[in-house]
């Protein structure tokens, strides 16, 4: 029986599994193929707690974390209200199939309607086909403002 629920940071069986669940997250070749380092094990929960505009679900199977979604508030200007984005969504190996992604993106979804969102965003690697198969099944699209100007494209520089 998998559960979902928001994680309580104040909460260490939730910490742990947050952390769990990055780790192995970032050593898939979809998030990179390393693990976490010691000073993210270290201090992510703390940080996380400062941030009151973070929301972290969690899947478990019983006791073990199955699956989570690290999502972030952002602000539409153009809609005038807030948008929350997923920054970081995994499924464990193990757990994989099960139906618990589409059990994760219902719970941001609501967490997003509830907080008045006008949107849900996230980003993903071209060549990530299952999570891109995912996200369209739950109604996600590439974004644009006209079809002539093309999709928007995700960019970063790192500092």
């Amino acid at each position: 029986m998998i559960t979902v629920v928001k994680a309580d940071l104040n909460n260490p069986r939730h910490g742990v599994a947050i952390l769990e669940m990055l780790d192995a997250y970032a050593s898939d070749l979809m998030g990179g193929g390393e693990g976490i380092s010691d000073f993210v094990r270290a201090h992510l929960i703390e940080e996380l707690r400062k941030r009151p505009a973070v929301h972290v679900f969690l899947a478990f199977d019983g006791e073990q974390a199955a699956g989570f979604a690290n999502c972030i508030e952002g602000f539409s200007s153009f809609a005038c209200k807030p948008l929350l984005n997923i920054h970081d969504f995994a499924v464990a190996p193990a757990y994989r199939g099960r139906g618990i992604a589409k059990q994760l993106m219902q719970a941001v979804e609501t967490c997003a309607r509830e907080l008045g969102c006008c949107k849900i965003t996230l980003e993903v690697l071209e060549g990530n086909t299952v999570a891109r198969s995912l996200y369209a099944s739950t109604g996600f699209v590439g974004y644009e403002l006209d079809p002539s100007s093309g999709k928007a494209v995700f960019m970063h520089r790192l500092l």
